[in-house]
């Protein structure tokens, strides 16, 4: 009997596979790209980094002259006495570090914690949020040194205008005096923003997962002020050391960050490490309040502005 059908050849069976084998291959690499687009990469870190300036700049703003108590109480050695006056002193200058630091840190933070989450093992989040902290605190550091250093020295009136600092300091104590305090800087820093950020994120990871939803702007700025609050209190010795070095100048009353312990210790006792802890914990915790509500919001808005294809 006559077969109209047209006889399938081994080769046209070969070629058909082949051809439908490259259709899924294309189909699975374009899935597997757009999961891991670089433009997604670019996307957090632009909204981290909107997020992190408006959310710096709003502390800073609202909670300057705490942190201008905490830095007399620091920096005043015996029974000398704190000044109230200028509390705001500084407070411009260092909005203008503020803000690119602040956006630096979370435009560090939140690609880092992201690509960490995803090379570690779940139950590794942690370390992906220390980690990461660390991260951020290292990126900012380049910005947050010369203006914490122009900030201190203002806030115990040292100098009258942010200009004014930044070109005394550089021609009495070079460029190096805008990094003093350098290393006691990250000392505090580093730790403190790994803890911050990691208490912050679990206690959140564990909130989300009790409610079973997204948490509320109100809830986000809770669980911010406690992890400031408890960050603030353990890490105020390393703030203590990082005031004394960053506001002595050219004077150098401490060689260095061990010396400035033993010195502080022998001379004024060791209560003086915890020196400023309540306007420290007031500040941080009020702040971390304030930070996280914002960073959140600010990222949420940002995110609805951009959304992702």
């Amino acid at each position: 009997m006559a077969n109209n059908a047209k006889t399938e050849l081994p080769e046209d069976r070969l070629n058909f596979e082949a051809l439908n084998s490259h259709h899924k291959s294309k189909k699975a690499i374009a899935s597997i790209s757009k999961q891991h687009n670089p433009f997604d990469l670019l996307r957090i870190l632009y909204e981290g980094a909107v997020a992190g300036a408006a959310a710096g700049v709003v502390v800073e703003a609202a909670l300057y002259p705490i942190d201008t108590i905490k830095t007399r109480l620091q920096a005043v050695r015996g029974g000398g006495q704190i000044i109230l006056k200028g509390l705001y002193s500084g407070l411009a200058g260092n909005l203008v570090g503020v803000l690119p630091a602040s956006a630096i840190f979370i435009g560090a933070y939140e690609p880092a914690k992201r690509k960490l989450l995803n090379s570690l093992p779940e139950n590794l989040s942690a370390l992906a949020h220390l980690t990461a902290g660390a991260i951020g605190g290292a990126a900012s550091s380049v910005v947050r040194v010369p203006t914490e250093v122009v900030k201190q020295r203002m806030q115990i009136s040292q100098f009258a205008s942010a200009p004014d600092a930044v070109r005394l300091i550089v021609a009495k104590e070079r460029f190096r005096g805008l990094y003093a305090g350098y290393g006691s800087f990250l000392l505090r820093d580093l730790p403190f923003d790994a803890i911050q950020f990691c208490i912050y994120e679990q206690m959140r990871m564990g909130y989300k997962l009790a409610a079973k939803r997204d948490l509320k702007d109100s809830e986000n700025a809770m669980i911010g002020a406690i992890a400031g609050a408890i960050t603030g209190a353990i890490t105020t010795p390393l703030d203590v050391i990082k005031t004394r070095l960053m506001v002595q100048g050219s004077a150098k009353q401490y060689e260095g960050i061990l010396h400035c312990v033993n010195t502080i210790v022998r001379e004024e006792g060791a209560s003086t490490l915890f020196k400023g802890i309540g306007p420290r914990v007031l500040w941080i915790g009020v702040g971390g309040s304030i930070f996280f509500g914002v960073l959140e919001r600010t990222k949420k808005f940002v995110a609805a502005k951009h959304p992702v294809d």
